[in-house]
């Protein structure tokens, strides 16, 4: 049995801890607002973020090796009562009959990304700041959309950490979707809008999903299986990276 810690940084003290802030914004765009130049602490941050990768990359590459005993669900704990009432506890059952009976809460944790989660936190910082969305919300949301791939495509052609799509760059001042500063801007703008057109987080997201046509035809979270799923993951995701510390 082994077991790897991933550090996480602790967020600076500015960043917002809930879904968003009920303040008045005095501007919508990001037009005026200019890219953050990275410190070469931030720079060294990021560069200890590609080792990460390659250290987890190293670790998945050999853990197959570690031997034939090694358990894929990590550490639950399975009982087994015998004929004579005697309690039997493992975290390996070999036999029919035994039932769980602790799950490892390792289980439980978000499955890890090939990208470092940790890289774009300047970015989203000073989107949280612009536009008075919680900084843990605005990182869930980018887990979700692309786990953290600036290159991500999906099937419908959305592009980038935010998942825009072509139709929203103008609007969206985004020149180049593949530019995380500029996707995850346009994405804070626009969640920043639906989240002024709805005041519920909840519809906000849903309708960053599934547009907000969908949204006012229902005036409620549409009944589509994947945005169900998403304002969940997103939530479920928020919940994570909020108490991390």
């Amino acid at each position: 049995m082994f077991e790897i810690i991933h550090p996480h940084p602790d967020p600076p003290p500015s960043r917002g801890r809930g879904i968003s802030d009920s303040s008045t914004m005095r501007k919508h765009t990001h037009d005026s607002i200019q890219k953050p130049e990275s410190s070469i602490a931030e720079r060294i941050h990021i560069f200890a973020g590609s080792l990460r990768r390659i250290f987890w990359f190293l670790i998945l590459a050999v853990m197959p090796v570690w031997g034939p005993g090694t358990d894929a669900r990590g550490g639950d704990i399975y009982k087994y009562k015998d004929a004579n009432g005697v309690l039997h506890f493992t975290d390996s059952p070999k036999k029919a009959g035994y039932q769980l009976y602790i799950r490892d809460q390792a289980s439980r944790r978000p499955k890890w990304s090939n990208y470092a989660p940790d890289t774009y936190d300047l970015y989203l910082d000073q989107a949280s700041q612009t536009y008075q969305l919680s900084f843990p919300l605005l990182k869930a949301m980018v887990k979700v959309e692309s786990d953290f791939n600036p290159r991500a495509v999906s099937k419908k052609g959305a592009k980038g950490l935010m998942q825009i799509m072509p139709e929203n760059y103008r609007s969206l001042q985004i020149a180049d979707p593949f530019d995380p500063w500029q996707n995850i801007m346009g994405g804070a703008q626009y969640l920043r809008q639906m989240v002024d057109r709805y005041g519920d987080t909840r519809l906000a997201l849903a309708a960053y999903n599934a547009g907000p046509t969908a949204v006012d035809q229902y005036s409620d979270i549409p009944p589509f299986p994947e945005t169900t799923r998403y304002v969940q993951k997103v939530l479920h995701y928020f919940d994570y990276f909020k108490n991390l510390n």
